[in-house]
Order: C-alpha cells, then structure tokens, then sequence
C-alpha cells in the first residue's frame, strides 16, 4: 500500500484528528496506541469493547496513558440502543418512554445520571440523543428512539437530554441532521429521501436541532439522507448546502460536526467509503465515525491516506482539514477541562432509570378479565433488530415474570424461525401459523404476548388476532412504537424495550 503517513507532519496529523475509529477486543490494541501518538484525537467504542464498567474504565485508562485529553466517543442513547449495558439491557428508558412521561426535569435526570456513569467509566464523548420527530410510524431505524411525533415536545426533551448529559462533562452529539423522523428506509442500507416543503422542514425536523444548539449542545451528528429541498444530489452527510450552509451559516451552529457511520450503504454503497470521507470533510463535517462494521488499522490508514492524497490534489482545502481538525481537539479540551474541574456532585439517583420506566408505563383496559396471579405463557414476538439496536441485547418481560410468577415459561417467535425459551416455545411460517405454535405451547396457560411495533409486522398483527380469539384474555405488551389500536387483557404500553421497561412491564402485568 503506498503510504503518506509519517506520524509527525502536520497534514497527517490533522488527517488523524478527524477521524473517529472503532477497534476490536476489550483493550487498547497496539496500532491504535501508536496512532494517538501520531494526531489520533478520538476512538470509538461499541458493544465488542465491553464487558464490564471496570473493564471500559481499565481500557479508557489504557489509552489516556498515551493521550490525556483523547475523545472517547459511544452511541450509548440507552433504551433499545445501549452499547454500555449490550449484554444486560440498559437501565435506562428510552428517548419514547421520556417522551410519554413528557417530563423534562425527569429527562434532565436520566441523561444527567447516565452521563456520571459514562465519565465514571472514562468515556466522554455520547452520540445522542435523537432529536429526530418520529413524523412516519413505519419508520424502520428511529421509531422509539425518537421522543415522539409532537415537535415542541421534542424539541424541549431534547434540550433537556443535552443540558442533563453535558453538566457531568460528557459532550452529547445531537442527531440525525436534519432530521431522520419521516423516513422509511434504513440508512445502514440505502439512501432514505424526505420529500419535504421548505416550510415543513424548518418548522418540524429543523426546531428540536434549533434547541439543542441554543442549549449548547458540543456536537450534532449528520444523516445520510437526501432532502431534495435543501440539497437534490447529495445526502446530508455529503452536502455543504446542508451542514455549511444551512447548520453553520441559517442555524449558526459552531460546534464540532460529525458524520454516521460512513460504512453505512446510504455512503459506502454510492460513493465508497475514502472517496465518502473526504466529500464529507469538505462539506463542513469536522469528524468522521468509522468504525461500527470496519475497525481495523488497515482501515485508518486508507483513509488518512486518502484525506492527505485529496489534499495535496486540490480536491480538498488544507484549511477545510485543518479547521475540521481545530474543532476536534477544541471539543478535547473542553471534556479535559470538565474532567479536570468536574461540576459538583449532586444528588445521585441510582433507582431514576426504573422510576421513569414505571412512570412510561400505559395500561389501558379493553374489557374485563380477571388478575393475573399464577404462572403464565409468555410469548415473545420478535421482529428482525435493525443494526443500530442489534441483536445482541436481550429484550421482553419473560425473566421477570419468571422470577414474580414462579413456574411461568417463555418462548420467542418470528415470522421465519424462532429460538427456544424456557419452555417448549417454537414459530416458525407467518401470521396465523405463528400464532397456533404459540398457543400450542402455551398449553393452556394463560397468555402474556409481548410484541415490539406490532403496527410494522402484519405477521405479528395476525398471530395476536389468533391468540386473542382464541384466549381473550391473554395480556398484550406493546414495548416498540404503540401506534396499533389497544387490544388484550390488559393492554401494556412501555414505549421502548430497555430492560427497565420490561421490568415495569411485568410488574404492570402482575398488578393487574
């Protein structure tokens, strides 16, 4: 591979400060050592980098010792994307469930106790929250986590998440500029288009970014999505019309800009990954996130490569990199300094994440059906996990109710296939094949069906059509989007499948 990299001229070394890499394993390999010695200013952490808060505390240790002031960026928006708690579930609701309380001193709360336990674990850097307004109940990649459909109340939520998040010192990183709400395609995959009017997009998608930079948000995240009314040719992530001109220049923002992840088809797919990277730095994005899917040396070398090669082309400003690069280690001073002068503790609220779980919580009652008070079926439906939320994080309200129903089993069912629970529960086909195995396994029992955006999967609509003919009444619990009409004995919205959700959830069902 021919190589610019010398590790001491100033070009590489801004090249490196802009990007945001991932690596693999639970410690700080030797090439990622080496390049912090080199520019490196910040890495990314993802769910492969974590065991344990002790561990993510030893490995951010590891790597300050070769760069105090290093960004440690993670996309932790707790609720259904959680990297900190990947193996456990977060203990934190959602933005959708903060959402439904519509609270914002308890948003303040959540995302304030949320930022302590990531700087406690040396990580200062948190890609969220999401401030898009979930304008399209089919969105496939944001739904619940999003605070909801209503504007203003997104927009005070969100300003509420960032002041919350950064009084402990954690940067937040507002996203999905200008807004991913009224998609329905999945960026990971191609590029979504949001066929907007000029007037709908400034005064919906546009205002919750407009708080979150009146209360001082560090960093806001570009989408890759086409807004045709901003920008016919290119994705927000690759436009200047969109980050410098209307970001930097309408909205007045100044803080540090970074892209999604740029393996993502929506990027990668159309214009290739190093090309991707330089047309986003000369739009106006100061920091590249790579890393999710791509983590490996060869990967920052190419791209460093890359943005020195189009520099000394004439493709891109030296002076649009190295500004790109100033804003980068300016966002590294101000989380050195908040570390160095943290701001007064406070009271710690340990318990905030389950109380506003509880809090989330909708009961609504369709019909008479007696308490729940012994052993039950819990029948969870599970839809294909987008890869921001992954599959690696358990879900549902099974383990609780096993623990507050002693001799209640579980079983997991998809519109393909199925794993097995506790009990002898299979589905496999769709609809109301699903749902005979289902009740099949239920064997009689009284049935909890637990089911994530049930108004998305027409197979997941026609297996509870099957157990609710024939159980009336089976419990239903709506843990995605509930936007499907109420149905079940009782009908249980938690507005977002964290772990705390399904603990409020069981016990919702268990009182009844």
């Amino acid at each position: 591979m021919t190589t610019f990299t010398t590790g001491t001229d100033a070009l590489t070394r801004d090249a490196l400060a802009v990007l945001q890499p991932g690596f693999a394993g639970t410690a700080a390999p030797d090439w990622i050592r080496r390049r912090l010695g080199e520019g490196l200013a910040s890495v990314a952490l993802f769910g492969r980098n974590v065991a344990t808060a002790e561990q993510v505390t030893a490995l951010t240790a590891q790597l300050r010792a070769e760069r105090d002031d290093l960004l440690v960026a993670i996309d932790e928006e707790s609720g259904d994307v959680t990297r900190l708690e990947v193996r456990t579930g977060s203990s934190f609701p959602g933005n959708h469930a903060l959402g439904a309380v519509d609270d914002t001193a308890l948003t303040r709360g959540v995302a304030r106790e949320l930022g302590r336990r990531l700087a406690e674990c040396g990580v200062n850097f948190n890609w969220a929250p999401s401030a898009d307004v979930n304008a399209n109940p089919d969105n496939p990649v944001i739904g619940v986590r999003s605070f909801g459909r209503d504007t203003d109340l997104v927009a005070r939520h969100t300003a509420a998440y960032v002041e919350g998040l950064q009084s402990t010192g954690v940067a937040a990183c507002t996203k999905h500029f200008p807004g991913h709400g009224d998609t329905s395609v999945d960026s990971h995959h191609a590029v979504p288009h949001i066929d907007l009017d000029a007037t709908t997009l400034h005064e919906r998608e546009l205002q919750p970014f407009r708080a979150a930079i009146e209360a001082g948000t560090r960093a806001v995240m570009s989408a890759h999505i086409k807004v045709p009314v901003l920008d016919p040719d290119r994705p927000a992530t690759l436009s200047r019309r969109i980050l410098t001109g209307l970001l930097r220049g309408e909205l007045g923002y100044q803080g540090l800009i970074v892209t999604d992840g740029m393996e993502m088809r929506a990027v990668s797919g159309t214009y290739g990954l190093e090309h991707g990277v330089v047309l986003a730095i000369a739009a106006g994005a100061d920091a590249i996130c790579v890393g999710g899917g791509l983590c490996d040396e060869d990967t920052v070398q190419g791209l460093t490569n890359a943005l020195v090669a189009a520099v000394r082309s004439g493709e891109l400003p030296e002076e649009r990199l190295a500004d790109a690069a100033a804003r980068v280690r300016a966002l590294a001073d101000w989380t050195a300094t908040m570390r160095r002068s943290p701001a007064p503790e406070g009271d710690r609220d340990p318990e905030i994440g389950l109380t506003a779980a509880r809090r989330a919580v909708t009961v609504t009652r369709t019909g008479p059906a007696a308490p729940v008070t012994g052993p039950v079926y819990v029948a969870t439906f599970h839809p294909a996990a987008n890869i921001a939320v992954g599959d690696e994080t358990p879900w549902g309200v099974g383990a609780e109710l096993e623990r507050l129903l002693p001799g209640t089993t579980t079983g997991s069912f998809t519109d393909t296939g199925s794993d097995t629970g506790s009990g002898s529960g299979t589905g496999s086909g769709t609809g109301s094949d699903v749902g005979a195995r289902a009740l099949e396994a239920a064997a009689g029992r009284r049935v909890v069906a637990v089911v994530r955006d049930e108004h998305r999967h027409p197979w997941m609509r026609t297996a509870l059509d099957t157990l609710l003919a024939a159980g009336p009444d089976a419990v239903v619990v709506e843990m995605g989007v509930p936007q499907s009409a109420p149905r079940g004995a009782p009908h249980i919205a938690t507005h977002g499948a964290a772990r705390v959700c399904g603990t409020a959830a069981a016990e919702a069902v268990v009182a009844g």
